[in-house]
């Protein structure tokens, strides 16, 4: 029996759906076929009513495993499917990309439940990533443990005094006293941890007036 696959998108601030019909070599009835279809068409609508965008993939030529590969080596972090079974519930099946979590969802329920869905997992994939990022962080107040922190492939947070020597110094020696390579600042973040009073710039010893942030090119 014929399924057909509908990939959710979500990408630089944008939602779009792309629409996969069933392999060459899973192809239903002919009847079956055209409901398929219609419903596809149907679905797309539904979403780019609700503001998602939508492409049907009506390849025929490609099996659904390579269609799944191809969709998600661009990212695609949702698949809808859509089989007779599934057309007989007046539901579709979703399936997560990233935690490969299914859950079925009701033809009535995809113009109010797609979007939040995306949100959802945009929120979870970036609040997963900052927790990844902390854990790479290091505070650093002074060179002692600067190339340690660096060695141990940390991004290295650092009060400094701004002074470009003192950038360049740092270069040097940490390229000097490591064989990791040279360090070199990433940026000054916009939100500035606070800075206590009579902090000092960690190379220079001079009153720091930034955070900056430190690591490697690898």
């Amino acid at each position: 029996m014929g399924r057909l696959f509908l990939h959710v998108l979500r990408c630089a601030g944008l939602t779009e759906s792309l629409a996969l019909s069933r392999a060459a070599n899973d192809a239903p009835q002919d009847n079956q076929r055209d409901a398929l279809n219609a419903k596809a068409d149907e679905v797309a609508e539904t979403l780019r009513a609700a503001g998602v965008r939508v492409e049907i993939d009506a390849r025929d030529n490609y099996t659904p495993g390579w269609k799944y590969n191809y969709w998600e080596l661009k990212g695609v972090p949702m698949r809808i499917e859509i089989g007779p079974r599934d057309m007989e519930k007046e539901c579709v099946m979703t399936v997560r990309r990233d935690t490969g979590a299914k859950a079925p969802m009701g033809w009535s329920e995809l113009a109010a439940g797609i979007p939040p869905a995306l949100e959802q997992m945009q929120a979870e994939l970036l609040a997963a990533a900052r927790v990844k990022v902390e854990a790479c962080k290091a505070t650093v107040m002074k060179w002692e443990d600067f190339v340690p922190a660096l060695d141990a492939k940390k991004f290295c947070m650092t009060p400094w005094c701004e002074d470009p020597e003192s950038e360049e110094e740092v270069k040097v020696r940490s390229a000097a006293e490591s064989e990791g390579g040279a360090a070199k600042t990433l940026c000054i973040p916009f939100e500035q941890p606070p800075m206590p009073e009579g902090t000092k710039c960690f190379i220079t010893g001079k009153p720091a007036k930034r955070w900056v942030l430190w690591g490697r090119s690898y």
